[in-house]
């Protein structure tokens, strides 16, 4: 294999390539993950962005947020903002 074919192997998903959706936090887990309700009624397990934490930005139980679905498992995702 080639160095290309070996670059595409290992390619992440692409950016555009997620869903968002809101939400409200119902409960909070170890390793800062969440479970969120989101508003269709489905639960999903979340962890908090690099720049939410990077920016120490709080997430309590019943906070309105936003979260990023994978289309490839749809029961995890990355909360990207968080209501004021």
């Amino acid at each position: 294999m080639d160095n290309v074919a070996l670059y595409t192997l290992g390619r992440k998903m692409p950016k555009g390539d997620h869903i968002e959706m809101r939400g409200v936090v119902k409960d909070t887990l170890p390793n800062t993950m969440f479970r969120v309700e989101l508003e269709n009624g489905h639960v999903v397990t979340a962890h908090i962005s690099g720049k939410m934490r990077k920016h120490y930005i709080r997430i309590l139980t019943g906070d309105t947020v936003t979260v990023e679905l994978t289309p490839y498992d749809l029961s995890k995702g990355r909360i990207t903002f968080r209501e004021r």
